[in-house]
């Protein structure tokens, strides 16, 4: 796989039937790796080895309803009481970030409700602030670490 523009971390790889396999260490199982899941396993890793996220409040690759239809998410990281704190989205190294990425996840906002936004695709990230009463969101330097 590509170099990604995150820390190095280790992960735990097989083959099965000539394919590769990443663990998934939120789904508990393995996942067949390809550029996303790449990108999806590291900002993982990165949010809760370098920014301190508890693994136990990360959510990944879960369904939700947006206007009638089936939409997943990548990676949704909740406060203790369940409400949600930052919503993840990953795409492959090879695909650039542009606008229509950012509307892609305000619009799981609109259902989702998090004060915080990172697009991601491995190499680039974008880090947002929700401004509720602006209705815009509002760029960050880095994201927060986890705090209680």
């Amino acid at each position: 796989m590509v170099a990604l523009n995150f820390p190095t971390y280790s992960f735990r790889f097989k083959q099965i039937d000539g394919k590769a396999y990443i663990f998934d260490c939120i789904r508990k199982k393995f996942i067949q790796l390809q550029p996303e899941e790449w990108v999806r396993q590291n900002c993982i890793q990165y949010l809760m080895q370098e920014k301190g996220y508890p693994s136990s409040l990360i959510n990944v690759e879960k369904e939700i309803h947006l206007n009638g239809l089936k939409k997943r998410y990548d990676i949704v990281v909740f406060h203790p009481d369940g409400s949600i704190h930052l919503i993840v989205e990953c795409k492959a190294p090879n695909i650039a970030i542009s606008q229509a990425t950012f509307d892609q996840i305000a619009r799981y906002n609109l259902t989702l409700k998090s004060d915080l936004l990172m697009v991601t695709n491995g190499i680039n990230h974008y880090y947002c602030h929700m401004d509720w009463q602006n209705e815009c969101y509002n760029f960050l330097k880095t994201l927060p670490k986890y705090t209680i």
